[in-house]
């Protein structure tokens, strides 16, 4: 018996010593598994654009302040694109705002035969006012001088531009900014010439680079005419350029450039400002290129 006993104690302990070697050779103690963090909700970044904004400041030339829209040589600033009250036209502030909100949430700050030169102050003026969004439509007076060369440098012309959106991000940083191309000055000729009394009045002095001997097609009229378009082109690559490189800018896109003004959508009194029907659709390029998500 007491053989037996010292057998099986022996066992035991060469198992023991066999498992325990087996332990240190193959196997692995099992670690306890890490507690994981709660996880934390990303907060939504802010986005650049808001295709709602609420509070609109317009800056720019006699196109903006709606001059010879209503009556001869006078601004309406109530059929304007850009803030005018009249339902007819439907303004870009009436869309974006309501008509409850454009007499205190909108601005015209624009001034009739306003050049790029004095947007750095107008948008001074704005940037006071702390609005979303700000619109500029400003460049057609630079390129209508009395002759070509006396148009504004493109290098002057963008100077002023990029000190204009700096002026108003210093005072309104995170404002937006739609930027209208310049019209398109030739077609306004080209669709004005065919009026008797459109082109009497352009003799008075209107856009003179484009305007003058209206019913000339000789070669030198074509030339300072297409030297003028050209300009217009230069100006517009301008406002693209320095508008890209602002996130909170959009500009058209040349949409303005592009429009095709007939006879209905000029004014009746100068033929080349457009009537109540162009502020509408003005007004329709803009909300349609703003609102774009």
């Amino acid at each position: 018996m007491r053989g037996r006993r010292r057998f099986r104690t022996a066992a035991a302990a060469t198992m023991a010593a066999l498992l325990c070697a087996g332990a240190l050779a193959g196997c692995t103690a099992v670690e306890p598994a890490a507690k994981v963090p709660p996880t934390r909700p990303v907060p939504k970044a802010e986005p650049l654009w808001d295709v709602s904004p609420a509070s609109v400041a317009a800056v720019g030339d006699s196109v903006t302040r709606a001059f010879d829209a209503c009556s001869v040589l006078a601004d309406c600033p109530e059929v304007s694109w850009a803030t005018g009250t009249d339902a007819a036209v439907n303004s870009l502030a009436l869309r974006l705002l309501g008509p409850a909100k454009v007499a205190t949430h909108s601005w015209n700050l624009a001034r009739t035969g306003a050049r790029m030169a004095e947007l750095p102050e107008q948008m001074a003026g704005a940037a006071a006012e702390k609005p979303e969004l700000v619109t500029v439509m400003m460049g057609a007076n630079d390129a209508c001088r009395p002759t070509p060369g006396l148009m504004t440098p493109v290098a002057d012309f963008r100077a002023s531009f990029e000190t204009a959106l700096a002026r108003l991000r210093a005072g309104a940083p995170k404002a937006q900014v739609y930027v209208s191309s310049v019209p398109d000055l030739r077609h306004l000729w080209s669709t004005g010439r065919v009026s008797p009394v459109g082109v009497q009045v352009w003799k008075l002095g209107i856009c003179g680079s484009m305007l003058a001997d209206a019913e000339d097609l000789g070669p030198a009229a074509e030339r300072r005419r297409a030297e003028v378009r050209d300009r217009v082109v230069a100006y517009n690559r301008v406002l693209e350029e320095v508008c890209a490189g602002d996130a909170r800018c959009r500009y058209d896109g040349g949409a303005v450039f592009d429009f095709r003004f007939d006879g209905g959508q000029l004014s009746p009194w100068d033929w080349f400002h457009p009537s109540k029907d162009g502020q509408a659709r003005l007004a329709e390029l803009a909300y349609r290129r703003i609102t774009k998500e």
